[in-house]
């Protein structure tokens, strides 16, 4: 696809969100599957089903706008869901396993913040209202599983052994002190 106006950048943006949609309709079934805590489950299978209607509101646009969506690979998110991938492999006591998805999918969820705020933006640009309010519930959407991911880290009961903490203590390798200061 060339693109030389706003209107191709829009359309070539909103291929490439909806083949992230895609993707992830794949994904958080397992991802959602490999969680230990029911809260965090719950949250990935709900979220399946706003990802869904994500799909099939830029279906949406792409209808009123009388184009053709054409199939585009989104390779960012190819990478993102690899990574929740090998996340899931890992083996990990299960509240460390539920942290690492939970890291993964708040990556998804930026990648997706970002996006649907540029397609957003480029609707209202163009004068396309409806599409601009159709992005806006994604884009709400998008924030508030990222929000509800952030409450549920909190939450997460992760023991932190002594030992490891001791350790760093009893050899003065500094190894914390420099963990602190690089944060």
């Amino acid at each position: 696809m060339t693109i030389d106006n706003l209107r191709d950048l829009y359309k070539e943006q909103l291929e490439d969100l909806y083949s992230a949609e895609q993707q992830l309709i794949k994904a958080l079934p397992k991802m959602a599957k490999a969680a230990s805590s029911e809260e965090l489950r719950t949250a990935f299978e709900d979220h399946l089903e706003q990802t869904r209607g994500h799909a099939e509101r830029i279906e949406t646009i792409f209808e009123e706008m009388g184009e053709k969506l054409t199939a585009k690979k989104c390779k960012a998110m190819e990478g993102l869901v690899k990574e929740g991938s090998e996340v899931i492999e890992e083996d990990m006591e299960d509240s460390l396993k539920d942290a690492a998805l939970i890291a993964a999918a708040q990556r998804v969820e930026h990648y997706e913040m970002a996006g649907y705020g540029c397609v957003k933006a480029y609707a209202t640009r163009l004068g396309d209202e409806e599409a601009a309010s159709l992005l806006e519930q994604t884009l709400d959407e998008e924030k508030e599983a990222d929000e509800l991911l952030n409450g549920i880290a909190e939450e997460l009961n992760i023991e932190i052994p002594q030992e490891s903490g001791q350790s760093a203590k009893k050899t003065g390798n500094g190894a914390g002190n420099k963990r602190r200061s690089a944060a």
